[in-house]
């Protein structure tokens, strides 16, 4: 591709600080553009995780240095629109952003493309502001005055940076009807890439159900506790940290273990010997029921956000797995009776197809004929 687009592109992430989905994807989209320059509010990411990104250093804007980024980035939200628009992109033909929070809203030069690839609109300043209100303890009171401001604040200048970005693409239909209800702008879907060659079939089931996921409020692992103290001559084996940590392995039955966070290698095994994969949470795409498919393990999701497009329900003609439509500690525990009444009909070979679906090499194809495409097309209106 890179024959058909200008040398000078730069890709702006909003931050480097760990490696997680946001950053694979900007990893392929690396791949798929390697003359580019990379840019980011901050970059503290350590050096053993940055292998995926060639290696390179991100060029950073005046937050890099401000005290304890590196481990409380959000404390300088209310910096970050400032932030993204001071980082110096002017001199490209060709920028793109991969924006979960406020890399959009860079400022490119009237004859530069500039591409948004869009993980999410900002969560907190949209949809789930009432989600993280409950999580900062500021439903009430000044706090909840000052920070309900800011989330004000930001959705203007969220919407209003929106029109800098000439194309959106966003990594689920989901997170494109957001587009369209934040920013009334239409979005390609492409689907965010999944490492289905490291995630594959393996080794004998064994009688456990698993579940992945940062143990925060909105995943609503709290649904899945409750559910097996009802499932109690079932197991589950929850992999993940995070602030509820404690108090979930505190309410939890003896059939519920805790695994911490696991290394990839061992995340596999858990994954590939699972009875099945259980997932709670409202997500823009979600990664890891993919992975668990590519594993050729069927999912038992919600039927909301990106799961209800990559399961593939009882109702479908090779099902992976049992969707269910409340977010209920009985919905989980009737999903799992349903996926255990019906388990012959769901076929490992079916959950693996599924998930190829998703593979990197179809995100870069994908991706490279998005930039081409529209880039081809302003060469041409210019």
């Amino acid at each position: 591709m890179s024959e058909e687009l200008p040398g000078r592109i730069a890709v702006v992430h909003d931050w480097l600080l760990d490696f997680a989905g946001s950053e694979s994807v900007l990893a392929e989209i690396l791949r798929c553009l390697p003359q580019a320059d990379l840019y980011a509010l901050v970059d503290h990411m350590p050096a053993g995780e940055r292998a995926p990104l060639g290696g390179r250093p991100a060029r950073t804007s005046f937050l890099q240095d401000m005290p304890g980024v590196a481990r409380h980035h959000t404390w300088y939200l209310p910096l970050m629109p400032i932030a993204i628009e001071q980082l110096d992109v002017t001199g490209y033909d060709l920028v793109v952003s991969s924006s979960h929070a406020v890399a959009k809203g860079v400022i490119a030069s009237p004859d530069a493309l500039h591409l948004s690839y869009v993980h999410s609109p900002m969560r907190y300043a949209w949809d789930r502001q009432f989600d993280y209100l409950r999580a900062e303890g500021a439903e009430r009171g000044l706090k909840s005055i000052a920070l309900r401001w800011l989330l004000h604040r930001l959705r203007i200048w969220d919407y209003r940076s929106a029109a800098g970005v000439d194309h959106f693409a966003a990594n689920s239909a989901f997170v494109a009807r957001r587009i369209a209800k934040c920013y009334r702008r239409e979005a390609e879907v492409i689907p965010p890439p999944v490492d289905t060659e490291f995630f594959t079939p393996g080794g004998a089931r064994e009688d456990y159900y698993v579940a992945v996921s940062r143990l925060v409020g909105y995943k609503r692992a709290d649904l899945l506790v409750q559910a097996f103290r009802e499932l109690r001559d079932r197991r589950l084996v929850i992999v993940g940290e995070g602030p509820d940590y404690a108090r979930l392995k505190n309410e939890a039955g003896a059939n519920v273990e805790f695994a911490g966070r696991l290394s990839r290698e061992a995340l596999r095994e858990r994954l590939r010997r699972a009875r099945a994969f259980l997932f709670t949470a409202v997500e823009d795409f979600g990664i890891a029921p993919v992975e668990a498919m590519a594993c050729g393990t069927p999912v038992i999701a919600l039927a909301r956000g990106g799961a209800a497009e990559t399961v593939a329900g009882l109702d479908a003609a090779a099902p992976t797995g049992v969707l269910f439509a409340e977010q209920s500690a009985a919905a989980v525990a009737r999903a799992v009776r349903e996926f255990e009444a019906n388990a012959q009909r769901i076929a490992a070979a079916a959950c693996r197809a599924r998930a190829e679906r998703y593979s990197a090499a179809r995100f870069r194809a994908e991706f490279s004929r998005f930039v081409a495409g529209k880039y081809a097309a302003w060469q041409l209106r210019r």
